[in-house]
């Protein structure tokens, strides 16, 4: 008999946290909430909040707490994703309008603000100060991160510069994920540890696969333009790896778009030809395929569980995923 999908195993307590985050979501100015909502209805894998509902499950920590941190998490995520969108100009998100493009820069900002805050205060009546700790030291690992971004944007850059900052800006928020849960039970630091790995490995393959979806797969499928990575000016894993391998003129052309930001003198094509002559994409895959691995790994040293089953499958299905 074929295992639950690890988010059928939690569906009940995601919706839980849906209807905690619509709840928690509303504020007396009316755009506030109506952001906030537009963009929790526009759906997304709820990976995050999944994490801590999965690795408290695991842990056997249970209890209105970990439907609050799983929502806290959320909130964080929806916040990093209106400020993304507002920092990259970008008209759609999921196939549908961004924030930005639908109620304007100004209030989309404060709006992601606002979320933040919130997201502190509900965590702050859990009266748990290392959780709010983590919280408050992963926002500004995040933030550090999307200046870093600002500042490599239209260059080329070193592997290790975008892994750092891929660390900031996806893994810290999937291993922190994994380890609230654990800390609001007062597990012990081995275990929150081990978990906050499991969670950093997670995340470097979530986010190597998005990197590579962006590069392969149809608008369709995304929901939002192809190419649109090195379009804004960002040389994610494979393109580095595609421009250390090619000639003069193949550099030049990778060059080109991260000056023009876009496909004017160049088309997107030409670019997919330099990725493909250089085995670049395999070699991305299969990096991803390693944290995924690694991750793994981690789980199985907890004890047999539906729950570690679960994270044990989920490595596997963040790389294999078409969207």
């Amino acid at each position: 008999m074929p295992r639950p999908s690890p988010f059928d195993l939690v569906r009940d307590a995601l919706r839980r946290v849906e209807a905690q985050f619509l709840e928690d979501t509303v504020s007396t100015v009316s755009g506030i909430t109506e952001i906030g909502q537009y963009l929790h209805a526009g759906g997304g894998k709820r990976v995050r909040p999944a994490l801590v509902l999965l690795a408290a499950a695991l842990c056997g920590v249970e209890g209105p707490g970990v439907i609050a941190l799983a929502t806290v998490v959320e909130m964080i995520h929806a916040a990093t994703l209106i400020h993304d969108d507002v920092i990259d100009g970008a008209e759609t998100r999921r196939g549908r309008p961004s924030t930005n493009f639908r109620w304007g820069t100004q209030k989309c900002v404060l709006a992601g603000d606002w979320l933040y805050m919130q997201a502190f205060k509900v965590a702050l009546q859990l009266r748990h100060f290392g959780i709010l700790d983590e919280l408050i030291t992963l926002t500004q690992a995040m933030v550090e991160g999307e200046l870093l971004q600002q500042e490599m944007t239209g260059r080329v850059v070193t592997r290790e510069q975008h892994l750092e900052l891929i660390e900031r800006k996806t893994a810290r928020l999937f291993s922190v994920s994994c380890k609230l849960a654990a800390m609001l039970g007062g597990l012990g630091d081995d275990i929150i540890a081990r978990l906050g790995a499991y969670g950093h490995h997670l995340g470097l393959a979530f986010q190597m696969v998005d990197d590579l979806l962006d590069l392969t797969a149809s608008a369709a499928q995304l929901g939002k333009p192809v190419g649109n990575d090195l379009r804004e000016g960002k040389m994610t894993l494979a393109c580095l790896d595609a421009y250390a391998a090619a000639s003069a003129e193949g550099r030049a052309h990778f060059e080109c778009v991260l000056r023009e930001r876009g496909y004017r003198s160049v088309a997107f094509d030409e670019i997919q030809a330099l990725l493909a002559a250089s085995g670049a994409l395999t070699r991305a895959r299969l990096e991803a395929r390693q944290h995924a691995e690694r991750a793994r790994e981690l789980i199985l040293l907890f004890p047999p569980s539906p729950y570690r089953d679960a994270l044990e499958d989920l490595p596997l299905l963040m790389v294999e995923r078409a969207s």
